[in-house]
């Protein structure tokens, strides 16, 4: 007998907290939030991730006590969107992050989806941020200052001098990174930002300033893995200029990922995207939505939601400015 299918509702789907307490973290992110929790140093707040062992949970509504892993598995299609779920699987392919840097994070670079899998059995990593706030010098390490070989990189890790041919940028809030997979980088301290992902943890450390983890030990260096992972040539995607309207506008298209920002001052009616879901991250103000279940869903500064490829449309209140992503 066929298994009968489960009709998924329009709704929006939220999560609870899922904080990452690591040496480099600060204190700004419970105050972006709004939320107050007695833990120090959270470096990352994964607000929408299905990877596995630090899956998101539902914290409302009869989904709740779900992962994203769960309704995925049950809704396939009508969650994720039917040529998502084709390509992915169980797989939720993004991974949203808010991140607080008060000191620099490690120089790092991520392996490509090719390389990944060779290596470890899972996709790749390309990513970009949006810098929500930057203090007045801070800064970010994005790419090559001037085209080297490997070669020259395996020479200057054994001098000390990595940082003297990477790129380094000046931040200010609302700079757009795009980061694919193996370009170089490093958080620097005083940034606070969004970060949007492929779905991957994987990381080579190459530089990491002889720091000295809780352990009294250095950090483990993947300077050799890293070789075959860096993209030694020069290039910049730093987008800074672009229109500061109402409405929706596009900063970042790609085959992993697509990001646009939303700013509602009144209200605003957005068309889902074909056949798939979409993240949305409130990076100020307040609003509502109404996806069309019959109920309006507040959102918030600091907070993140989960459309579903089910909802047609969302029709939003207030003023806000919210970060959407989907594939």
């Amino acid at each position: 007998m066929a298994r009968k299918v489960e009709i998924l509702r329009p709704q929006l789907f939220k999560f609870g907290l899922n904080l990452k307490t690591v040496l480099w973290g600060g204190d700004k992110i419970a105050s972006f939030k709004g939320v107050d929790f007695d833990v120090h140093n959270v470096g990352e707040s994964w607000e929408i991730s299905g990877l596995k062992g630090h899956e998101s949970v539902v914290v409302e509504g009869e989904h709740e006590g779900l992962t994203l892993r769960q309704l995925v598995r049950r809704y396939k299609g009508q969650l994720v969107g039917n040529h998502v779920y084709l390509k992915h699987g169980n797989e939720f392919p993004l991974l949203v992050k808010f991140i607080d840097a008060s000191q620099d994070l490690s120089v790092q670079v991520h392996p490509d989806d090719d390389l990944a899998r060779r290596r470890h059995n899972c996709s790749g990593k390309t990513e970009m941020w949006y810098i929500i706030e930057a203090e007045p010098g801070s800064s970010l390490l994005a790419g090559m200052s001037r085209t080297i070989t490997p070669r020259e990189y395996l020479q200057h890790m054994a001098d000390g001098t990595l940082l003297n041919v990477l790129a380094r940028h000046d931040t200010h809030a609302g700079d757009i990174f795009f980061l694919p997979s193996g370009r170089i980088h490093s958080i620097g301290a005083g940034n606070l930002l969004l970060e949007v992902q492929q779905s991957s943890d994987i990381t080579y450390r190459v530089y990491d300033y002889d720091r000295i983890d809780i352990n009294g030990k250095p950090r483990q260096l993947h300077t050799d893995l890293a070789v075959d992972a860096i993209d030694y040539t020069v290039s910049s995607d730093c987008l800074r200029h672009y229109p500061d309207r109402n409405g929706k506008i596009s900063l970042i298209k790609s085959i992993f990922f697509n990001v646009d920002r939303i700013m509602v001052d009144g209200s605003y009616h957005l068309a889902m995207p074909h056949d798939t879901f979409l993240c949305l991250m409130c990076i100020d103000g307040h609003a509502t939505i109404d996806c069309g279940n019959g109920r309006l869903t507040d959102i918030s500064r600091g907070e993140s939601f989960l459309a579903p490829a089910c909802i047609h449309s969302l029709d939003f209140k207030g003023k806000a400015t919210i970060i959407t992503a989907w594939v």
